[in-house]
């Protein structure tokens, strides 16, 4: 009886062992290099910063082109004027839309307002208020 135990035993290793065992490499295989892990160090904007975010739109049909360049943003309710950088570009703004940070916001009105009724451009590259 031991030696059956033992048998079983020897021959269930050996099989899980085969099992566990990695697979020559075949012609049917592809080789995939990993990437190394590449650590990036930036900056974060915060809310006191004024950043504007244009449409997908928009910002999509010049590849990007006028991320760090100022906006001139007035509120047609009471002729209150603001500028902004952008920085961002924003999934549900229409095309003619803004998204602001909320500092540049209450610089037109306040927080509480919610939407206001804007007339804006980008000003030259270079530009800085």
């Amino acid at each position: 009886m031991l030696r059956v135990v033992l048998f079983l035993c020897s021959f269930f290793a050996f099989f899980f062992v085969a099992i566990a065992s990695p697979l020559p490499p075949s012609s049917n295989v592809t080789l995939v290099d990993l990437e190394r892990r590449v650590d990036h160090v930036g900056r974060v904007n915060k809310d006191s910063d004024p950043i504007v975010a244009i449409s997908i739109q928009r910002y999509n049909s010049n590849g990007g082109s006028n991320c760090d360049q100022w906006v001139q943003i007035t509120n047609l309710k009471n002729g209150k004027t603001a500028y902004g950088k952008t920085r961002d570009s924003c999934q549900s703004c229409g095309t003619e839309d803004l998204d602001m940070s909320p500092s540049l916001f209450q610089q037109l009105d306040s927080l509480s307002t919610g939407v206001l009724k804007i007339q804006w451009h980008f000003m030259a590259k270079g530009f800085s208020p």
